[in-house]
């Protein structure tokens, strides 16, 4: 039938006068290798299109695959699983269907003849080679007119011109496809498809230099045909790194966009075959270069169903990673979800975790929008699946477990890093709370003593932590503005310091230096100093052990014990706390009241981490938490960096940064900061008497609407 229907049509085009063009026909080339009766047939059929002097033909190449592919998915009563298959070439060979001349030449002319006319010959002449943005119009408009009105654009095997000559309808990768095609067919040579990681658009002019939208993405139908590509932070886009492709990259965009998927939980084995075999062809003529999604798929694939005499799987996943680097300044993100999904069903958690990382730093270049639905459940999988997974499966592994590892959790932090980094900037948030609650569970699967020995900077923006510490001292200043009374933000002028040669001098000194400190406290702070040192500042006998006891515990956080003791800074240096916690360990009587107090002071440490690094005083070595951190780092950069280090760059996670390292996790701060409403500046909240810090704001009725 669709023989004679092809043959109708050229017959009244004849008789119209419209002489049919030669590249119509398919010629004896092509007929040799009909029919096909297994997977090396149509590889020969390939190869020959591939070799032969000019460019191959799309819309041939097109119907071929998706006639297999149609036979082989969507009229097949009893599938056979690929795992019972997989390794019987006789029986794939004897399931493969035969491919006859007779269709593919009906349906290759049938798609000729409705391009060629339902185009004005004038446009065609003025376009020439190049095209035109009126002739991709125009062509797109044949295509999309012709589509079925309602169906469901989502579903598989919609790729291929097979399914628009037979079926009128495509998905969005078929039709731009289909454009090309039809724009090869009409002359236009230098007319060609660019390919991101989810979106699909067409490049023509000088050089390829000019671009047009030809079909929708994901499940909207918005019209946008004959449009330029935005260029904006968009991961649709890919922010101008898409793949410009060739006629040899367009060849193998269709022969990755095959889909053997049978049913939910069973594949075609003899499409797999064939998609290997096609794939490994494209691979040795240097076609797959530049094309990291191709050698992706090429890579699962063979982890899948190993070639014998070919490359492994991780190096082929690998070198979609360097091209990617290579040629498009490392903005793809699935080459890195490909290594990492391999790494990780090999066992090897913490590389898969570092690769998922690595995924994060290229996200984080763009900015999320709502046609980014696909990339959003690919990380939303690895978020709240692979990685909790990873942690539970990674004590009984072989690669060592990675919550003992401390760059472990400067990957997992960098992970969540570039995932607020992507929210920053948008107009709609990504993290809610089923992001939040696995990333508390994951994060309080590492001992306190794992996450202390990580580095952790936070650089936000151009100000860095400069900046971050001028505004906490600004909003200090603020707060004693409108409160009459500093906050514990708030910067304090240091205490003269003491020589270290005048000992003797030290007790007569410390008057002064309380005074320094206490000015502009409250009055019953100030009450409460005088008090105690009027007591203990002249006493050369042993202080009460409750005193002693209450200033060893202090100690554990920020203050020096022997100021309380009646001499000394009144600000430890010492950040380790060992002796602290030893002389709380000691020094408590069996009756004294702060028995409690070496239980609850982790707790109230985890209260007052977001506070604790703006704290200020004594001198250089007593300074809040930012400066020492800053030091450090460059001490890292001289000596090569041995311990692990992260910076965080957004501004969520910089505000966590202390949260994340207390030994006690907050985990309620942790889901609050995580799942803030405020893409631009994140609030800081400190403890208050009676009540939230001034100007706090309130997310308890500010929930999120996103559909899951």
């Amino acid at each position: 039938l669709l023989v004679r229907a092809a043959r109708r049509a050229e017959a009244r085009r004849w008789l119209a006068g419209v002489r049919p063009e030669t590249n119509m026909a398919l010629g004896a080339s092509v007929r040799r290798h009909f029919p096909m009766r297994k997977v090396d047939d149509v590889v020969e059929l390939f190869r020959s299109q591939l070799e032969k002097g000019d460019e191959p033909d799309l819309a041939l190449l097109s119907v071929v695959t998706g006639y297999i592919e149609n036979l082989m998915t969507c009229h097949r009563s009893v599938a056979a699983p690929v795992e019972n298959i997989a390794d019987d070439a006789a029986a794939k060979q004897a399931a493969f269907p035969v491919v006859e001349y007779g269709p593919i030449e009906a349906l290759h002319a049938k798609f000729a003849c409705q391009v060629k006319g339902s185009v004005d010959a004038s446009l065609i002449e003025t376009a020439g080679v190049s095209g035109t943005r009126e002739l991709i119009k125009r062509v797109s408009d044949v295509v999309w007119s012709s589509l079925t009105r309602s169906y469901y654009k989502d579903r598989p095997h919609l790729q291929s011109l097979y399914s628009y000559l037979t079926g009128n309808k495509l998905d969005c990768f078929g039709v731009a496809f289909a454009v090309v095609a039809a724009c090869q067919a009409l002359g236009c040579t230098d007319v060609h498809l660019a390919l991101s990681e989810d979106h699909a658009w067409v490049t023509f002019g000088p050089d390829n230099s000019e671009t047009a939208e030809v079909t929708w993405h994901g499940k909207g139908n918005e019209d946008r045909r004959g449009q330029p590509i935005p260029q904006d932070k968009s991961w649709l886009y890919l922010n101008g790194h898409a793949i410009q492709c060739t006629r040899a990259t367009e060849v193998a965009a269709l022969v990755s966009a095959i889909n053997p998927t049978i049913a939910a939980a069973t594949d075609s084995a003899e499409l797999i075959c064939l998609q290997q075999q096609l794939l490994w062809l494209l691979y040795d003529k240097g076609h797959l270069r530049n094309y990291p999604m191709a050698l992706g798929n090429l890579g699962e694939l063979e982890g899948l169903f190993p070639s014998p005499g070919r490359p492994p799987p991780l190096d082929l996943l690998s070198e979609a990673v360097h091209a990617s680097r290579t040629y498009y300044r490392d903005s793809h993100v699935y080459p890195y979800t490909y290594l990492g999904g391999y790494l990780f069903r090999s066992g090897r958690l913490k590389e898969a975790l570092r690769a998922w990382a690595d995924a994060a730093d290229v996200i984080r270049k763009f900015n999320y929008g709502r046609e980014d639905e696909e990339i959003y459940k690919e990380f939303m999988e690895i978020a709240n699946e692979l990685v909790p997974q990873a942690a539970k499966l990674s004590p009984s592994s072989d690669g060592g477990n990675l919550l003992q590892d401390p760059r472990c959790f400067a990957c997992l932090l960098r992970f969540y890093d570039g995932l607020c980094a992507w929210e920053e900037g948008s107009a709609t948030p990504v993290l809610h709370i089923g992001w939040a609650r696995p990333l508390v569970a994951t994060i309080a699967k590492f001992p306190a003593a794992v996450r202390a020995a990580v580095r952790v900077y936070a650089c936000t923006g151009e100000e860095g932590e400069d900046g971050e510490e001028e505004r906490e001292e600004g909003k200090g200043q603020e707060e004693k503005k409108k409160g009459g009374q500093p906050q514990k933000g708030q910067k304090r002028p240091p205490p003269p310091p003491t020589p270290p040669d005048e000992e003797s001098k030290k007790n007569s000194e410390c008057s002064s230096q309380d005074s320094t400190l206490v000015e502009g406290k409250a009055p019953k702070e100030e009450d409460f100093l005088r008090s105690l040192e009027s007591q203990l500042g002249q006493s050369n006998g042993p202080p009460h052990p409750d005193i002693a006891a209450l200033a060893a515990a202090c100690a554990e956080n920020i203050l020096n014990p022997d100021y309380l003791l009646g001499c000394g800074e009144p600000f430890s240096t010492n950040n380790n706390g060992s002796t602290s916690k030893d002389g709380v360990n000691g020094r408590l009587s069996p009756g004294s009241p702060f028995r409690e107090l070496d239980n609850s002071s982790s707790a109230n440490n985890n209260n007052n981490n977001n506070n604790d690094d703006d704290d200020d005083g004594g001198d250089g070595s007593g300074k809040s938490f930012h400066k020492p951190r800053k030091a450090s780092k460059k001490a890292d950069s001289r000596n090569g960096g041995g311990e692990p280090s992260v910076t965080l760059s957004s501004q969520k996670m910089a505000g966590l940064r202390e949260l994340l390292l207390s030994e006690k996790l907050n985990t309620s701060a942790i889901q609050l900061q995580v799942t803030a409403q405020s893409q631009v500046q994140v609030v800081r909240r400190g403890q208050q008497p009676g009540g939230g810090a001034p100007g706090e704001v309130s997310t308890r009725h500010s929930k999120r609407i996103r559909r899951e």
